[in-house]
């Protein structure tokens, strides 16, 4: 019925997540509203290391992508439950060091890190730097010997796979910001200066494909390149890399009709991948990370609005709009994401009308989505828009000078505020 497993209807006929009432949710602090179910967190990052347990003998670590959502309290959940963290900017590094976060399991990446973050990534003691360019590697040699140490690295590679999603979302193709090329023999050059660097270590390979992919294909196919380049660096440079980061990407559900594959069928197929083309290389089984994100956060997460105005133009469509809009939800306007919406205080009702839900800033084009199956809205009702635990937080703006809404988290029938709401002087707080 949901595209979510942690959604259901209550006796009042409401829609609820976790147990909890979405509508005293609402009432209790407001719309716009995010909240994020922590024991669907805890269960999916589960699924992942057990998988990795079952699959690969519990050779590798689940790191979380905190770029599908980042907070203190996010990062307690995934420390807690013994995994590791993905960061992509000092702002990322930072929150999980205050979280009290293990920083030696953390993996630092980005196409254009600072001196700043990389002093401050070295000085923390950040797990791996995954290096995606030379100058990079040039400039942590540098700042390496200047505060006498010697982190592990990790080579970003471009594998050069088609993942069959958005081209926005593609990464892993030669014709990408990100990584080094394995076609120009890039890839192969930087592998040997950085074995001769004094003061970094090279301690394995890193490859992301993509993002929102159903096929469990490419993944395949992206170890088996990735294996035959290890391979080569061992050959030709006697050289064993001990890691392989497979990145994340996997898919979920954000409508009915999408079907993606189980997590532990993504592990067993890849796992079998890597040790069958390890023992036909002649190379050691590496140690395996994946960097799962959205599958983490989105399906716990949905967001709350209170419905405005109601808009019927005959003939053409039927405006719904709420008290948010593309400065919380920016996936629509940016990509086109479709999302499943419920009036949450009519969720026993049927969708009995396509409409399109507008956000309200003065933008024409700040929609929730268009042509979305809905029960009939009006004014003062609560809509939830689901699987938005990922990447709607985390992208969110004060884009009009609005606030950003608060994040609750729910947890065995209560609920309480991770993230504050925003106030008007927050808005104003860096102004001169």
């Amino acid at each position: 019925m949901f595209v979510s497993e942690n959604l259901d209807i209550n006796n009042a006929g409401h829609l609820t997540i976790g147990g909890v009432d979405t509508v005293e949710l609402a009432k209790e602090y407001g719309t716009p509203l995010y909240v994020m179910d922590e024991q669907m967190i805890r269960k999916t990052l589960r699924r992942f290391h057990d998988s990795m347990k079952k699959y690969y003998n519990g050779k590798g670590e689940v790191h979380y992508a905190s770029k599908a959502f980042s907070c203190m309290e996010m990062c307690r959940v995934v420390a807690s439950e013994g995994d590791g963290l993905d960061a992509v900017s000092i702002g990322e590094l930072y929150t999980a060091y205050k979280a009290g976060f293990p920083m030696d399991k953390v993996g630092f990446h980005g196409n254009n890190k600072t001196d700043e973050e990389l002093r401050f990534a070295v000085e923390v003691g950040v797990g791996h730097i995954i290096v995606d360019n030379i100058s990079e590697l040039h400039r942590l040699e540098a700042i390496a010997a200047e505060m006498q140490a010697k982190p592990d690295i990790m080579f970003r590679i471009k594998p050069g796979i088609d993942a069959h999603t958005h081209d926005f979302v593609k990464t892993g193709q030669i014709d990408s910001k990100f990584g080094f090329a394995l076609e120009t023999g890039e890839a192969f050059e930087a592998v040997k200066e950085a074995i001769s660097c004094k003061n970094v270590n090279l301690s394995g390979l890193h490859c992301h494909i993509g993002s929102q992919i159903f096929d469990i294909a490419p993944f395949e196919e992206a170890a088996r390149v990735m294996l035959g380049f290890i391979a080569k660096i061992k050959n030709e440079l006697g050289f064993e890399v001990k890691g392989l980061n497979l990145g994340g990407g996997f898919g979920i559900k954000y409508l009915n009709e999408h079907d993606p594959a189980p997590f532990e069928v993504y592990l067993e197929r890849v796992s079998g991948v890597v040790r069958e083309e390890c023992s036909k290389l002649g190379i050691e089984l590496p140690a395996m990370y994946i960097e799962p994100g959205r599958s983490i956060a989105a399906p716990a997460g949905i967001t709350l609005y209170t419905v405005g105005a109601r808009k019927e133009i005959p003939n053409i469509r039927t405006y719904v709009s709420v008290d948010g809009g593309m400065a919380d939800s920016p996936r629509y306007i940016l990509y086109g994401s479709e999302y499943e919406a419920i009036v949450a205080n009519k969720a026993k009702e049927e969708r009995s009308e396509k409409v399109t839900i507008a956000g309200k800033c003065c933008e024409s084009g700040d929609l929730i989505g268009e042509n979305m199956p809905l029960q009939h809205a009006e004014s003062g009702d609560i809509i939830a828009v689901c699987a938005t635990g990922a990447y709607n937080y985390s992208m969110s703006s004060n884009y009009n000078r609005l606030q950003k809404p608060a994040v609750v988290f729910v947890n065995e029938g209560k609920s309480s505020v991770v993230v504050k709401r925003e106030t008007l002087d927050d808005i104003i707080r860096n102004d001169i």
